[in-house]
């Protein structure tokens, strides 16, 4: 009999023209969000932003306007978003840039660990290190074995100091053991367009520019940076399997919300997880997502504000060691 109920509720619903109740989760979160990107419009933060708006909107009912605020790495947004009220009705995507700005600004508004409250990494996309078709390294190891023969004479590209790929290039050579010098350019594309060029023999780059390259056969690709190997890259080993051991770096999108503290916050906060669960669990997204080359992301809650804490240790590490100077 329950079962006959749930059916003709099911049916009967369209016909009447009545909406269905928002799931679960969703109830009690606001009905309209803000979705701060600290950076311009159409780039790939920005996207996956507008692509999450959507899918909150057909899925949960949940009107989301995106807010691009650009400037400082993405601290201005990222501020002004600290300072909203923890309800939920202001969120924050951001790139990884969150955590490595706690390193490479002199100071920032905020708290990076404190002020916030990781709901979910939403995308991710392993960096890939490449070098020139005509470059006499075939794999990492030799390229290794070569650096160190003559210390300082190689050199690495990258789309500007403190970014995920410098920062990559700066955490290999101090797992590898040698001497690299670092050229920053204004963007991933001139330094692509170099390295292509052969002017600039090695660099570390997302995986998405990295594949459009390879298949074009203007560069090689020596190691992705991920602990797996790339399914799109399936014959390309991981810098682990390459010999640097435990070796990873990711670029990641992750969203947060502020700093959840009072019992409504901290419920609401929860709400969220799981809306954004479902969100990226959707066969749409996954396919929107593949088009910027990147993943829908798989961890949540708890396990993110780990994740964030552990890559704002990391990179601090590594930003240390290479005596990076701090904007």
């Amino acid at each position: 009999m329950k079962t006959l109920v749930a059916l003709t509720l099911s049916v009967a619903l369209p016909v009447l023209g009545l909406a269905a109740p928002a799931p679960a989760a969703a109830q009690d979160l606001p009905k309209q969000i803000k979705i701060v990107v600290p950076f311009p419009a159409g780039g790939t933060t920005d996207i996956l932003a507008r692509y999450v708006a959507q899918t909150l909107e057909t899925k949960h009912g949940i009107t989301a306007i995106v807010d691009n605020r650009a400037g400082a790495s993405g601290s201005i947004g990222s501020d002004g978003v600290s300072k909203s009220p923890a309800d939920g009705s202001t969120l924050l995507l951001t790139a990884t840039h969150h955590v490595i700005n706690p390193s490479i600004r002199k100071s920032l508004p905020y708290d990076t660990r404190t002020a916030f409250s990781p709901v979910a990494v939403i995308a991710t996309a392993p960096n890939a290190m490449v070098v020139t078709n005509g470059f006499a390294s075939k794999t990492v190891a030799e390229l290794i074995a070569l650096a160190k023969k003559d210390p300082g004479k190689l050199s690495f590209a990258s789309s500007g100091v403190g970014g995920s790929t410098h920062l990559s290039g700066e955490m290999f050579k101090q797992m590898a053991g040698i001497d690299m010098v670092h050229i920053p350019y204004k963007g991933a594309a001139p330094a692509m367009a170099d390295l292509v060029g052969g002017h600039v023999p090695i660099m570390f780059d997302s995986l998405p520019t990295v594949i459009q390259n390879a298949k074009a056969g203007s560069l090689r690709v020596l190691a992705v940076t991920t602990k797996e190997r790339a399914a799109s890259l399936p014959d390309v080993p991981t810098m682990d399997e390459a010999g640097l051991k435990g070796f990873e770096s990711l670029a990641w999108f992750g969203l947060y919300m502020p700093a959840a503290k009072s019992p409504a916050e901290v419920a609401a906060y929860d709400k969220l997880v799981a809306v954004i669960k479902d969100v990226l669990a959707d066969p749409g997204i996954k396919e929107k997502f593949a088009s910027q080359g990147v993943e829908p992301g798989k961890v949540f809650g708890a396990d993110f504000t780990k994740f964030v804490d552990s890559e704002i240790t990391k990179w601090s590490g590594v930003v240390k060691t290479a005596n990076v100077p701090q904007e």
